[in-house]
């Protein structure tokens, strides 16, 4: 089948792609920017590219051919803490536009369980973008999900930095909240499972894993289950701008998508039935045996997608090719060379770059950077990368984006997403003879900037020479 797969770079879309890829359909993926899609050159051969942005839709892109199935996977709750329920809005009514003129027979939309009667902001959001869905004029399935647990999930990580760094903690009331978690295989199993399923048209469905639990219990559940234990205290007193702050602060999350999470954080999220496991003849995965299904993918270095790399978590809001060509005009540079002996070796190294392998010099003071920037309102550099030796174009290093990676030609560029006074790039290249170039670049934003270059140069001579140093020196 012919299957338009919206918001395909995406923590869903990129573990649903390979599993449709795998079934044997015809996949074209929906982006906003091409470069922003993280897959392997193989996987690109398999599958159309399509470049729309769903909030400033152009009525001339259209696609020409049928569609049998669409997902619908678009979400705005990271990107915004005003108006991300008004841009949902936008991109529904403008994805029905699109679609329109496809002939699609089903379209299948990823939400969130609303059975309250109040909604938080985030969920009432979702239950809108439901309803103006059901207008399209096309038969509809929803899937209403809880909090998605897998390796790189935005849940799961929150709760591995709570239960990882703080073996005691004073937590908001909303930790005792209950909630129903899923894990992301049986999310996907859910997903590919109603596809052209005609019982399911027109239909929405809650979906749930089997254990009910408060947000205490899988913080406790978590550490049970790594073998250590935590001491877990709620106080009355935490507003929710203090919570959001909390997290930001302790977690990897951005502070737009912490403030989203705790509003929605007091609200139970508990599926009402079933119905859909009977349906389809799922039986979905234990709390436990998700958060083990996790470390697996982890340990084995196969995380297929992290909501870190989402091009909201960062600094970087436009199409990613604004940047690609490094400027030279009113710019302040760096530059170092290094001749070298094995140059695949020393790619590999520049390939681990970041993360837990560190900068290769300093990595206190990468650390202190880090520590300031989020002290600022920056990303800092909890986000660490998704995998520790594969790199593509429009991932995160800790708080840089990707902006090239490209082995053949041996260059890596990366973007500042820090909070800086200017702009920075910073580039490691290897010529045909041999020799590494490493080049930071700066382009300052008024008198400022400039005060900011040069009251670091002395430690960029330190730590730029030790950096290329020792990944030269590393390889042989």
């Amino acid at each position: 089948m012919k299957i338009l797969l919206t918001g395909a770079n995406g923590y869903i879309g990129m573990r649903l792609l390979p599993q449709l890829l795998a079934l044997g359909h015809e996949v074209i993926c929906v982006v906003r920017d091409k470069m922003r899609l993280s897959v392997s050159e193989e996987v690109k051969r398999q599958i159309t590219i399509a470049e729309i942005d769903f909030l400033e839709y152009d009525a001339s892109k259209k696609i020409e051919e049928a569609i049998d199935i669409a997902f619908y996977l678009i979400h705005s709750m990271t990107s915004s803490t005003v108006d991300f329920d008004a841009k949902e809005a936008i991109a529904a009514k403008n994805f029905n536009s699109f679609i329109s003129s496809t002939g699609v027979q089903q379209v299948i939309y990823l939400s969130g369980i609303v059975n309250n009667d109040v909604l938080s902001r985030h969920l009432s959001s979702r239950k809108n973008v439901e309803d103006i869905l059901y207008q399209g004029g096309y038969n509809l399935t929803v899937l209403r999900a809880g909090i998605i647990v897998g390796s790189g999930s935005s849940s799961f990580e929150i709760i591995r930095d709570l239960s990882e760094k703080l073996p005691v903690m004073v937590t908001p009331k909303w930790v005792l909240t209950k909630t129903q978690p899923i894990a992301i295989r049986d999310v996907v199993n859910f997903l590919t499972g109603v596809i052209n399923h005609k019982q399911c048209y027109n239909q929405s469905f809650d979906i749930g894993g089997p254990n009910i639990l408060t947000y205490k219990e899988m913080l406790q559940e978590y550490a049970r289950i790594r073998g250590f234990k935590n001491w877990i205290f709620t106080v009355p007193v935490m507003t929710p701008k203090l919570s959001s702050y909390w997290l930001y602060f302790v977690t990897s999350t951005s502070y737009k998508l912490a403030v989203n999470l705790v509003d929605s954080m007091k609200m139970e999220v508990i599926a009402k039935d079933q119905k859909l496991q009977g349906i389809l003849g799922l039986e979905t995965h234990s709390y436990e045996e998700a958060i083990r299904m996790a470390f697996k993918k982890i340990e084995q270095n196969m995380v297929i997608s992290s909501w870190k790399d989402s091009i909201v978590s960062g600094r970087v809001k436009k199409n990613l090719n604004n940047y690609i060509r490094v400027p030279t005009f009113g710019c302040l540079k760096d530059k170092k060379s290094i001749s070298i002996e094995h140059s695949e070796k020393v790619l590999t190294n520049i390939w681990k770059i970041g993360g837990e392998t560190g900068w290769y010099y300093g990595n206190w003071l990468w650390k202190i950077r880090g520590f300031i920037d989020k002290l600022v309102g920056g990303v800092g550099l909890r986000r660490g990368r998704t995998n520790t030796d594969r790199i593509h174009t429009g991932d995160v290093i800790d708080f840089w984006r990707v902006l090239l990676a490209d082995k053949k030609k041996k260059r890596l560029l990366l973007f500042a997403e820090m909070k800086l006074p200017g702009e920075a790039w910073l580039e490691f290249e290897i010529d045909t003879h041999n020799v590494l170039h490493q080049t930071a670049t700066f382009r300052p934003k008024g008198v400022l900037g400039r005060l900011y270059w040069y009251s670091l140069v002395p430690f960029h001579y330190f730590i730029f020479s030790g950096m290329i140093k020792n990944i030269a020196k590393t390889s042989s």
